[in-house]
């Protein structure tokens, strides 16, 4: 067996263990008229990057979790979906915020956009971003119309993305990121292959940002016959991308939104290995880069601590910096 399926096989086992369902008790939400923000209750701070004319929190919510995309199976998607109901996911937006978190990622379809209106309405200011959906790659007019709801960017899909570039056709990536300019917000793409990103680079296509997957899970089978001699069941996250993609990510001048920070939930056993995660990750890309990281807060309050765990690591990242004379990656 070679190492890199003997790795593999480690990892796999590993991720099998997640699949279980906490044995805890869910975490209560209140009702946002229960709970309504007040100026004397404050709201918390995070670490911030600029992006355009926007300042965006390090730590930003995805959401995959609300809308049934567990990146596992299709019973766990479900789980995810039916507790985030509309209710819920304003209610976890309006945590977000008080805890510092003041953007949202989320893809393109009618649920996420309503409920993003439903919070505005409610009072909550939330910034947000948008990733395409297939149906608006073709129809650009789709472009138009969701930028009057003010994203602060659009980005390409990166699954798409990469199968375009594998039959030759990036000039359609390109015609979406010249619609998405013509309508007066952020260029953004989003990738798993670092080598698209060195690519567009080497290219020097009109984007502002980049949203990078630590892992490549869009390898196809061959790829994936050439590393581990066949191609596993389910997605794969290979220990050994991160690295490779974050030496692309430094390599490039412009921000980088990082995702999959904890392998689409493989890698949250423990407290210790979140950290790991997330120390890993501030301490290998650019001061103005941030991460995107799904949250499912059904069994603990993973608002609150994911953004202390932001704040406490940036400020140890950041001491570690200011005392030593040359940078270091882990």
């Amino acid at each position: 067996m070679t190492t890199k399926r003997r790795r593999f096989l480690q990892s796999a086992a590993g991720a099998a263990a997640t699949l279980a369902f906490p044995c805890t008790a869910e975490v209560e939400l209140q009702s946002p008229a229960a709970v309504p923000p007040t100026p004397s209750e404050g709201k918390l701070s995070l670490p911030q990057i600029r992006m355009g004319d926007y300042q965006v929190s390090r730590l930003i919510i995805g959401g995959n979790p609300f809308y049934g995309y567990s990146h596992f199976n299709r019973l766990f998607s479900q789980h995810m979906m039916e507790w985030s109901t509309p209710e819920r996911v304003c209610e976890i937006l309006r945590r977000c915020e008080a805890n510092g978190i003041n953007t949202w990622q989320f893809s393109h379809m009618q649920r996420p956009l309503a409920d993003l209106q439903r919070y505005r309405a409610e009072g909550g200011t939330i910034q947000w971003l948008l990733l395409s959906h297939p149906e608006m790659e073709k129809d650009f007019t789709l472009i138009r119309e969701v930028v009057k709801l003010k994203p602060i960017g659009i980005a390409h899909h990166g699954g798409s993305a990469e199968r375009k570039r594998r039959a030759g056709r990036l000039g359609e990536v390109r015609d979406f990121l010249k619609a998405v300019r013509d309508a007066g917000v952020l260029v953004g793409l989003s990738l798993h292959d670092p080598t698209l990103l060195e690519q567009v680079e080497e290219e020097n296509w009109d984007v502002d940002y980049y949203m990078n997957s630590l892992y490549y899970i869009t390898r196809t089978a061959d790829e994936f016959n050439k590393l581990l001699g066949q191609k596993p069941l389910g997605e794969v996250y290979l220990p050994e991308d991160p690295p490779r993609m974050c030496r692309a990510i430094r390599q490039t001048r412009k921000t980088c939104l990082v995702y999959k920070v904890l392998a689409a939930g493989r890698l949250t056993d423990s407290p210790a290995q979140i950290d790991e995660a997330f120390r890993f990750v501030f301490g290998n890309i650019k001061p103005q880069d941030a991460i995107i990281v799904g949250m499912y807060p059904r069994y603990s309050d993973q608002i609150r601590e994911n953004a202390e765990r932001v704040r406490r690591i940036c400020a140890e990242l950041a001491g570690v910096s200011a005392g030593s004379t040359s940078s270091s990656v882990l």
